[in-house]
């Protein structure tokens, strides 16, 4: 059985068409099914935005539009449940294994930069569209699947840490773009980061190697409620020899700078500003709202970083604490915005970085952290917004994009290596 994923896993790495034995023996029945899928499906405001010329190009510039050719032959070819999920995991792990190797130069392909995230991003959802449509003539659980694609397409398995004795061990989370209603061409320098960063051995400032592993999550209310940060996070919290050093969450913030969030708030507080799919998080400033099914902790976690280390890395980007939080005091009724910390008894209603997913991420690791492994560091970084797209709508990139790109996640990298500073001890 591992002989054959690794061979799979492989051949779709390799842009063979025929990827597993099933799909070979039943070519004849593939392209009928192929042909003849119709979802019932709708498709949701994210698959929705395919329909943009734009987005569409994103596989094919990349060098990754054989994904998208050949999947559907290769799930008509598959014939029972089982062969099903080994399917979903095999192309979600090479997708995510390709994002990876483009953007560390290893696949070229395409006219894109090697470091862009939006192919990964708008590869997998095609291909999700396409397992809507799928209709095996066996029953599936569809959202089981699909749920297994995303996790394997975005580095939550096959992506272990190699547990090397001496080697420190250091993971991060990026996220997908967003506010793409907005723009259709935005990127998100936290998962070009990741790409960039996941399985790289680095010197950190007090000499000592290091690994990083990295995942990509999802910018939608739905998955954090079925727990893909503590699928992403737990594993790696696991006492072991591959488990975690350090964690830390990264998304996008604020414009021109870096900040390392000192404060973790639990509660929702970001509508009317809706999630990738258009859905809200049931909570406002005045009323915060708590995610369903989240473990218990307190309204606000402190970060436990090596921050003075960190923010010893001051280009080109300026780094900065962030101390500021909104509450709603003990005995109160109204949001109170914070410059230095919560007061004792409040109620969350943002972190630093406010009431949005990257809160959310950070407040979800860091419960998890002080739950399985306490004195771990820990925490959230914001990094600058990307900017520099080209004024011409049709351009999916540019020089100064593409520079301010590379110096997000340079930087990134800094900060991480810093984080084994004598500052961090």
């Amino acid at each position: 059985m591992m002989l054959l994923r690794r061979t799979a896993l492989a051949a779709a790495l390799l842009g063979i068409a025929t990827l597993l034995p099933a799909a070979t023996a039943h070519a004849d029945s593939a392209s009928a099914c192929a042909a003849g899928a119709r979802s019932s499906l709708a498709p949701d405001p994210e698959q929705g935005r395919l329909s943009d010329p734009r987005a569409a190009a994103f596989p094919e510039r990349a060098g990754f539009d054989g994904f998208v050719r050949r999947f559907p032959a290769a799930l008509c070819g598959v014939q029972d449940a089982a062969g099903a999920r080994r399917l979903l995991d095999t192309w979600g792990e090479a997708l995510w294994q390709a994002a990876v190797n483009r953007a560390q130069g290893r696949r070229p392909g395409g006219d894109l930069p090697d470091r862009d995230d939006r192919p990964l991003y708008w590869t997998r959802l095609a291909m999700t569209v396409q397992l809507d449509a799928w209709q095996p003539g066996f029953p599936v659980d569809r959202a089981a699947l699909k749920s297994r694609f995303e996790d394997a397409s975005r580095g939550l398995t096959a992506n272990e840490f190699r547990g090397t004795r001496g080697v420190r061990r250091i993971f991060v989370s990026g996220f997908d773009p967003f506010g793409l209603d907005t723009e259709l061409r935005r990127a998100n320098p936290s998962g070009s980061a990741a790409l960039q960063l996941n399985g790289r051995r680095v010197t950190l400032a007090d000499g000592t190697p290091a690994e990083i592993r990295a995942v990509v999550l999802p910018v939608r209310y739905a998955d954090f409620d079925a727990g893909i940060v503590e699928r992403a996070y737990g594993p790696r919290l696991a006492a072991g020899p591959r488990s975690a050093d350090m964690i830390t969450s990264i998304s996008q913030g604020y414009p021109g700078l870096f900040t390392l969030e000192a404060w973790a708030g639990r509660n929702r507080s970001a509508d009317p500003y809706p999630d990738n799919v258009r859905a809200l998080s049931g909570g406002t400033p005045e009323h915060p709202a708590t995610a369903p099914g989240l473990g218990p902790g307190a309204e606000f976690l402190r970060t436990s970083l090596p921050t003075d280390a960190m923010t010893t890395v001051q280009a080109p980007y300026p780094v900065r604490l962030n101390t500021a939080v909104t509450e709603i005091p003990a005995g109160g009724s109204a949001p109170v915005d914070r410059e230095d910390g919560p007061t004792p008894g409040s109620r969350a209603v943002a972190g630093g970085g406010g009431g949005y997913l990257s809160n959310e991420v950070a407040y979800r690791s860091n419960r998890l952290r002080l739950e399985l492994r306490p004195g771990l560091p820990g925490g959230h970084l914001h990094t600058p917004v990307l900017t520099g797209l080209p004024a011409e709508a049709d351009r999916l990139t540019g020089p100064e994009f593409e520079g301010n790109e590379a110096a997000i996640t340079a930087q990134v990298l800094e900060m991480l290596r810093a984080s084994g500073g004598p500052a961090g001890h």
